[in-house]
C-alpha cells in the first residue's frame, strides 16, 4: 500500500468519521484547513456534513498528539486521549513568564456556558492573549476542555463535561495495550513508516514505540493516481518525520500542496476564481484538467 492510498486519497466510500478514524486524528489548528482535509479523502462529503459530524458529537476538536490541535473521533477518546493529552509543563512555563496565576481555573468558568469565544473566555478568567489559550490547554490536561464549534470563524471553548456528556480519560489501566492499539492504527494509515515516524507525529517515547512495532516496515508501493489539492497542514505532509516526496519547504509553513501521481508538484493558496497555483515544474494539460476539476470540487464542498 503506497502513501497515497494509505491516506484516502483514492477517495473510497465513507462519511466524515470513517476518515478521521482512519486517519487517528487530523490536524486541524487551521480552522479553514481541516474540513479540506475531509474533503480531499472522500467523495461527495461537504463542509455542512463535518460541522454536522461535530454537532452530533461524532467527532471533536481537541488537543491531541504533539500537542496541537485535532479532529478525533470521539469513540477513540476512550484510549487515544491519554496517550496524546497535551503535558502542562509548556503551559505553566509560559504563564509564569506572562505573570499570569496558573491557578486560574478555565474548565471552572466554562462550565454550564456552551461553548465561548477566546475573547469570551478571557473576560470570564480576566486576562488577555496568549495566557488564555494556556489556561484552557491546563484545563483540557485534565480532560476538561475541548473546543466547540466556531463562532465567525473563531475558535470557542467548551467544557468537556458538558459537551461530550463526560470528561476525556487522563489515564489507562492498559497502556500497552494502547501503544499497540496506537501502533496498528498509525501503520494503517502512514505505509510506509518507521517508529521514528510514529514516535515524530505522537510525542510518545521512541524505545514505548519500538517495543510495540513488531514485524519488518513496510516498503513503498505503486505511486496513487489522481490530481490532489492538499489543504495547509495536511497529514500527508506531517505524519511522517519526512515531507517528501517532493515538498519544498516555506519557512516552516506547511503550506497547501498540488499532488499528482503521490508527488508534490507545487503550492496553491486562494478559492474560486482566485485560487492560484505555483507549480515546481512545467504542468501538463491532462494535470491542469485534474486541477480544474480539483478547484470544482472545493467549491462544491464548501
Amino acid at each position: 500500500m503506497s502513501r497515497f492510498r494509505s491516506q484516502l486519497l483514492h477517495r473510497p466510500p465513507g462519511g466524515v468519521v470513517d476518515v478521521v478514524r482512519h486517519l487517528l486524528a487530523v490536524q486541524a489548528q487551521d480552522v479553514s484547513a481541516f474540513p479540506l482535509a475531509i474533503r480531499v479523502r472522500s467523495a461527495g462529503l461537504s463542509a455542512a456534513d463535518v460541522a454536522a459530524a461535530r454537532e452530533r458529537r461524532e467527532v471533536v476538536r481537541c488537543w491531541g498528539p504533539r500537542g496541537t490541535l485535532h479532529l478525533v473521533a470521539v469513540e477513540d477518546l476512550e484510549w487515544l486521549y491519554p496517550l496524546v493529552a497535551p503535558s502542562p509543563a509548556g503551559s505553566l512555563r509560559r504563564l509564569r513568564q506572562l505573570g499570569v496565576d496558573p491557578g486560574l481555573d478555565a474548565a471552572a468558568v466554562l462550565k454550564g456556558r456552551g461553548p465561548v469565544t477566546k475573547a469570551e473566555l478571557g473576560a470570564l478568567l480576566g486576562v488577555e492573549g496568549q495566557a488564555i489559550v494556556h489556561l484552557a490547554a491546563l484545563a483540557a490536561a485534565r480532560g476538561l476542555v475541548v473546543l466547540g464549534p466556531e463562532r465567525s470563524g473563531k475558535a470557542t471553548y467548551v467544557h468537556a463535561g458538558d459537551w461530550l456528556g463526560a470528561p476525556l480519560p487522563t489515564s489507562l489501566s492498559d497502556r500497552d495495550a494502547a501503544v499497540r492499539a496506537l501502533v496498528a492504527r498509525y501503520r494503517a494509515a502512514h505505509d510506509p513508516s518507521e517508529p521514528e515516524d510514529l514516535a515524530q507525529w505522537s510525542g510518545l517515547p521512541l524505545g514505548e514505540i519500538r517495543a510495540a512495532w513488531g514485524g519488518d516496515s513496510t516498503v513503498e508501493g505503486e505511486p496513487g493516481d489522481g490530481v490532489r489539492l492538499l489543504p495547509a497542514y495536511d497529514e500527508y505532509l506531517l505524519g511522517w518525520r519526512s515531507r517528501d516526496p517532493g515538498y519544498r519547504s516555506a519557512g516552516g509553513v506547511i503550506r497547501s500542496a498540488v499532488l499528482v501521481g503521490g508527488r508534490v508538484v507545487g503550492t496553491w493558496r486562494g478559492r474560486g476564481k482566485t485560487l492560484a497555483v505555483e507549480a515546481y515544474e512545467p504542468l501538463s494539460d491532462v494535470v491542469r484538467a485534474g486541477i480544474a476539476e480539483e478547484i470544482a470540487d472545493i467549491e462544491r464542498f464548501l
